[in-house]
Parts: C-alpha cells; structure tokens; sequence
C-alpha cells in the first residue's frame, strides 16, 4: 500500500468524522468556522491554498470565510480622509460585522481570526476595541507588523504602520505599559527569521535605504502570545505559505494535519469576484487597487494546453458581470489548465493563464488591469506574478520565458511578487515560466491591441 494511499483514506477517515458530526452534534462541537483577514492591497483569493488546506483536513467548507475589503490599502495617515483608502476603523467596522453574520449563520458562539500583514492589525484593533473579546477564541496573526514597519514619531507619524502611531501605541499598552493581547483570546503569531521585507532594521523595502527602521526581525511578535519563527519564509507566506499552516493548525487542534498539500478532487466548481482599480472603477479616478465589483465587465474562460498555453476550443464558460462581482461558477476536470480573459472599458483585455486546480473554490478573484506606461512601447509582455508569496534569490528557483532567474529579482530579502519578460516581438507565442517545481505556460499577446497577459502561480 502507497504512502498516499495511507493519506487518502486517512483523509477520508477524518472527514467522514467531521461529516457525522454535522450530522449529529450542536454546531459548538464542530470545529469553529475561520474568518480570513488579508493585508493592505490584497483581496480574498489570498487564501486560496490554506483554505483549500484547512478542507483537505477535514473543516467544513463553509465554515471557512475569507474577506474582501472593499479599499484595502491603508491611508498615509489614518486619521486623514485619503480617496480609495481605508481607515483602521472602517476596517474594524466591516469585520466586526463579518464576525456577525457569520456566527448568525453557523450558530456557533464564536469564531477563530486569521489576518495576514495588515489584517492582523484589524483583528487586535476588533478584538481591543470593537467588542470582539467576547465572539472570538483564536487569533492567528501571520507577518503583522505589531510593532509597525518602522517605528518613528517624525515619519508618517499618524500611519496605520508606524509603530510610535497612535493605533499601534494604544494596542501595544492595553491596560498598561507593555501589556500588548486583549485577554479571553488565545493568541499566535508567525514570523520570518530575517526574510519578511516588512520587519527589517533597515528601511530599504519603504523606500529609505540606510535609514534605521527601530524594527527588527522580531516585531511581528506579542508578549504573552505563541510566538512561532520559521526560517526563511517571506512576508507573505508567514500567513500563507504550508509551514504556517501547519502552525496555525496545530494551534487550533492541538495535533498536526494530517496533509499539506491540496487533497485533489476530480471535478471541481470555481467562482470569484471581478473586480478593478481607482476610487470607483472608473478611468481617471487612479490605479490603486479595490475590491469592488467591476460591473459590466465580461469574463471568458478556455480552456488550454499545459504545454503550449494554446486553446482547445471556444470558451468553457463566459459571463456579463452583474452588480455581485462573481464571475462563476464554472465546473472543470482539475486536470485542465485555464486561460481567463476579463474585458471591461476603460481596461486592457487581461489575460490570466493558470494551472488546474486541484480543488473547488469561490476564491477565484481576477482584477481588469491596465497597461503600465513603462510597458506601453514594448511589442509584447507578459508577467509571472505569485499573490501568494514572494520571489527571492537565491532561496527560489525561477524562469520566465528562459531567463533564470528574470530580470527584477534581487538577491537577498525575498520582497518581490510580480516580474515582467519584454519580448522582441507582437507575434503570439507559447511563454513558459517555474518557479520551485511549479510550471505554467502562457501565450503573448501584443501590447498594441492593449491587452495584459498574467501568469499566476497557484502555489
């Protein structure tokens, strides 16, 4: 008998458990539902791999909730109205109300947090400040910057960041000096040895190279939490990556899981929200990214050759976006790879290529984007972006369309998620790119017929 053979029907075990628990007992006694808390410009599809884990290891489906912020870029200062920018509070609020619907819904009497980054903020400034000590029993926080990203009274002084700032100075004296958790909440944080960009005593990741930040390595931890430190993971994957999950897991159920990786079903649904860039969506309201439905917009999907990026066919699936934002749903074999095209005015056509998946999602997220003016003079480009981690060299094996590693990357701390290949010319062809094992192919587009080719990584 296989090894994975041991791990399906191990699997199978656990989840006939669960199932039979549904079945039987008080929703108290399944296991609590989690709501997801990304960071500062992410959205919900963030959490695609560790929800898919979580369900692998047997947690109801829907008690696994990820969250959309509408603005999820923090102000320059938090106190100051700043268009398409979010508010410690506002975030707060559509938490707080989140936690709400979704204990209305379960009918359990509380729920576990896990934030990434900013959303970890959130989380303390709820449970602190927003009556969620009483409707919350877990905190994971993965890479948040407890004690800012740098920590500076004469610096963006009234940042959401700034760990001398208002917000960070009230959460890290609760009660009294040094006193950092809200009791009643059992708490965890993860964090990097020296790898996260966003918890180094220098300040080259926000633009001040040689300038001290006051921060160090450790300033994601809480005094009194479970302090966890994993070598070598970046910012991202300190909420997102395996080896967090494997901690947060344990933490949550006092044992290990039983897998890591997805548990592949054999025809899987996916959905997700459309959304765009700017204040309202709308040309000249700017490109800061948002998580508002991009109504109007159009959605195909083909599917296409692994090895060449080519299509079989007409489209799977196309949908006129309605005022919900949701794309889907789509049912697919999870051998097939997917090429997702997003057209809406005042966008490039976007082309998104990635790889089978490997389980049913509602966290399928794509966003219509716009040419770059940098890019605007090259024949063709196309871009390998992993939303859920950084490139680092020389920790990561990476190629894009032959080049390894690609242009863009610098060694040492892993801070970068997106790099672009420029191609010679506008005739479409197949570009292949990997990272860690990992490979996608994607064809080119031209730039003059304004269209933006994406290869995104599942990992």
């Amino acid at each position: 008998m296989t090894l994975t053979t041991l791990t399906r029907r191990a699997l199978l075990l656990l989840t006939t458990a669960w199932l039979s628990a549904c079945a039987l007992k008080p929703a108290d006694t399944l296991p609590p539902p989690i709501v997801f808390v990304h960071g500062n410009g992410d959205n919900a599809s963030m959490w695609l791999t560790t929800v898919w884990r979580f369900e692998s290891n047997g947690w109801p489906r829907d008690r696994l909730v990820a969250l959309d912020m509408p603005y999820p870029l923090a102000r320059d200062a938090d106190d100051k109205p700043q268009a398409g920018r979010s508010s410690a509070d506002e975030q707060m609020k559509f938490l707080a109300d989140e936690v709400d619907r979704v204990l209305a819904r379960t009918g359990a009497s509380k729920v576990v947090l896990m934030g990434a980054s900013r959303g970890g903020i959130t989380i303390r400034h709820y449970i602190a400040h927003g009556g969620g000590a009483a409707k919350v029993s877990h905190a994971v926080l993965g890479g948040t910057p407890n004690h800012g990203v740098w920590s500076n009274p004469k610096f963006l002084p009234n940042s959401e960041f700034n760990g001398a700032g208002p917000l960070l100075t009230r959460l890290n004296n609760q009660g009294g000096p040094g006193i950092e958790l809200t009791p009643g909440v059992k708490w965890m944080t993860i964090r990097s040895d020296s790898n996260d960009k966003y918890a180094q005593p220098d300040g080259l990741w926000i633009g001040a190279k040689g300038t001290p930040t006051n921060v160090g390595f450790d300033g994601p931890e809480l005094k009194g939490a479970e302090n966890v430190v994993i070598a070598g993971i970046d910012h991202r994957e300190t909420a997102c990556g395996p080896l967090a999950f494997a901690a947060a897991y344990r933490f949550l159920t006092g044992r290990a899981p039983v897998v890591i990786a997805a548990a592949i079903e054999s025809r899987v649904v996916l959905d997700g929200k459309v959304s765009g860039l700017g204040v309202d969506n709308k040309p000249g309201s700017g490109n800061a990214a948002n998580n508002l439905a991009l109504a109007g917009a159009t959605v195909e999907v083909y599917a296409t050759d692994a090895a060449s990026g080519e299509r079989f066919g007409p489209a799977l699936h196309r949908k006129a976006i309605g005022a919900d934002g949701l794309w889907g749903p789509l049912a697919v074999n999870s051998k097939t790879a997917l090429e997702f095209v997003v057209s809406a005015d005042g966008y490039a056509t976007t082309h998104v290529y990635r790889a089978p998946f490997p389980r049913s999602s509602t966290l399928v997220n794509l966003r219509a984007e716009r040419i770059a003016d940098a890019d605007r003079d090259a024949p063709a480009m196309v871009a390998l972006t992993r939303p859920r981690g950084y490139f680092g060299i020389p920790r990561d094996e990476i190629m894009l369309d032959g080049k390894s590693p690609p242009a863009g990357i610098a060694p040492g701390v892993a801070g970068v998620s997106l790099v672009k290949a420029r191609l010679a010319d506008a005739v479409p062809r197949s570009v292949a790119a990997a990272f860690n094992g990992e490979r996608l192919v994607g064809r080119s587009w031209p730039t003059a017929g304004n269209h933006v080719v994406l290869l995104e990584l599942n990992d």
